[in-house]
């Protein structure tokens, strides 16, 4: 679990080792004395390394330190998504409402940012016209190319054809701003304004028969 810094009056140390807001050694001097320089310049005295004896503590506004260590926290959640492979199997000869069907899938696992195993299954003498399958890959690669791109051309596999679509950087990094957005939303305690859901109608009322 992450602890902020002390700030300010919170630091306890009589004595600390102080960093300019620039990051020059400013040397060690009393607490009241460092605290004195921060209002001097209109910034905050934050201790960076409390272990140290005496404390290092530092010059710096420390809104903007939390701001910008929020969007650096949030980049590397982004980063750190992992990329799931989904598979989605199809026929030579599909029907055209399945078909949609199941484009509507990959265009789904493609926006939450998964990368597609889609696999053409051949059967009996379907197995002699793989032509079939690459005109089927290539029509679905078509039209899903705002999304994501092939990653993999279509390949043979004994009785099947494998061709794996991966999502776009720009459609990768929306589904991961959305799983942060939806991750922040559920953190954020509630604000005065707020609507507290409505009880459920059974719980309103006893309907339980005489």
């Amino acid at each position: 679990m992450s602890v902020e810094p002390r700030v300010n009056e919170q630091i306890r140390a009589r004595e600390v080792r102080l960093v300019g807001p620039e990051g020059e050694q400013v040397g060690i001097v009393p607490l009241e004395r460092a605290l004195q320089l921060a209002a001097d310049v209109d910034l905050d005295l934050v201790e960076v390394a409390p272990m140290a004896r005496p404390p290092v503590c530092k010059l710096m506004d420390f809104g903007k330190f939390k701001y910008e260590s929020a969007l650096k926290a949030r980049e590397a959640r982004r980063n750190q998504q992992q990329t799931v492979i989904k598979e989605m199997k199809l026929r030579p000869k599909i029907d055209p409402h399945d078909y949609e069907t199941k484009k509507g899938h990959v265009v789904r696992f493609l926006k939450a940012g998964d990368k597609v195993k889609v696999t053409i299954m051949f059967r009996g003498r379907e197995q002699s016209r793989p032509e079939l399958g690459f005109r089927l890959l290539r029509r679905l690669s078509e039209e899903i190319s705002e999304l994501g791109f092939v990653e993999a051309s279509p390949k043979q596999d004994g009785r099947n054809m494998i061709m794996v679509l991966a999502p776009h950087r720009a459609t990768k990094a929306a589904a991961a701003d959305r799983v942060t957005a939806a991750h922040e939303s559920r953190a954020r305690p509630p604000r005065e304004g707020d609507v507290a859901p409505a009880a459920p109608a059974a719980a309103a009322a006893d309907t339980t028969a005489e």
